[in-house]
């Protein structure tokens, strides 16, 4: 899982949000302790700790006095919305724009994404 390219604390931090947004932690569940983290991937305890904080700074864990971190209530939720959000900012907004460009209209464009334009040798000119 561990790439060089991305700081490992972040690596740490998309893995654990990975693992609430598809359900495999659920609100309400403990997540690995630091030390646990740091001696699965084999790195310093304070980098994994630091991974876990950008997580509960973003309120999506919470810490149990004695206990550990959790899964914070509405974490899956709000990081489905925030990736939501993303992906059209990212792939959709651009598409839209282009679309418009290039004179594709609205029935066309829908074709085009559920495959049928592009399988069929695109829109009809």
């Amino acid at each position: 899982m561990l790439d060089e390219g991305t700081p490992l604390f972040v690596q740490i931090a998309e893995q654990i949000a990975d693992d609430i947004a598809e359900g495999s932690l659920a609100e309400g569940e403990r997540v690995p302790s630091t030390n646990e983290l740091a001696a699965f991937y084999r790195i310093n305890p304070a980098t994994a700790a630091k991974g876990i904080n950008v997580l509960a700074d973003d309120g999506l864990l919470e810490k149990r006095r004695g206990i550990g971190m959790f899964v914070a209530a509405g974490a899956r939720q709000k990081l489905l919305t925030d990736r939501r959000q993303r992906f059209a900012e990212q792939y959709l907004d651009p598409m839209l724009i282009e679309a418009k460009r290039l004179g594709i209209d609205d029935e066309t464009l829908i074709s085009l994404i559920r495959g049928n334009g592009h399988r069929n040798g695109g829109p009809a000119a």
